[in-house]
């Protein structure tokens, strides 16, 4: 299977004895991603093959996603993994509703203020709860949290990597 591969979460560590591995995800949509039965894949060191696993439970412990896979029942089966990478194939991606992105359309797209100054480009996104913050990384300036509200973000154009935002007042200072 190949063509393009999409992060879904980093396996940080094991999690007991029973084969079960702690993950910090970055999808959006870490309980469609580790349902039991779907296969995910496993890359370590750059240039190494990968390893196509069945996913046999998922369930989340503080702030990670807690997975075991099929065939895989014990820590030493797993212990390998621990610094790898679950990946996707572009093909399971799913279809979003208007309105709605995944994140690596957003990370990478450069902000503008409504009034068209240049803010940055956005570097990552943190999933605190009730909205999502964008980190826009700025040249020579501290990092901007802008949180993904309709109040805040206007425009969203993923093929020309373009975000507009009205800044909220005190949002944007300029001597940061």
């Amino acid at each position: 299977m190949e063509g393009k591969w999409f992060n879904v979460g980093k396996i940080v560590n094991t999690h007991g004895i029973r084969g079960e591995v702690r993950v910090i995800s970055v999808t959006d949509f870490a309980d469609e991603r580790y349902q039991p039965g779907k296969k995910i894949f496993i890359f370590g060191e750059q240039g190494a093959k990968h390893k196509e696993v069945e996913i046999e439970s998922h369930r989340k412990h503080k702030n990670f996603d807690l997975l075991t896979f099929k065939g895989h029942p014990n820590i030493n089966d797993v212990e390998g993994y621990k610094g790898m990478v679950i990946r996707i194939p572009e093909s399971e991606l799913s279809e979003l509703n208007e309105n709605e992105f995944y994140f690596h359309e957003i990370i990478d797209c450069v902000v503008f203020t409504d009034d068209g100054k240049e803010i940055g480009k956005v570097k990552e996104i943190l999933t605190p709860g009730a909205n999502d913050v964008w980190v826009i990384k700025r040249p020579r300036k501290k990092d901007l949290l802008i949180p993904y509200i309709k109040q805040v973000v206007k425009e969203i154009n993923p093929s020309e990597k373009k975000i507009i935002i009205t800044p909220m007042e005190g949002l944007i200072d300029d001597e940061d």
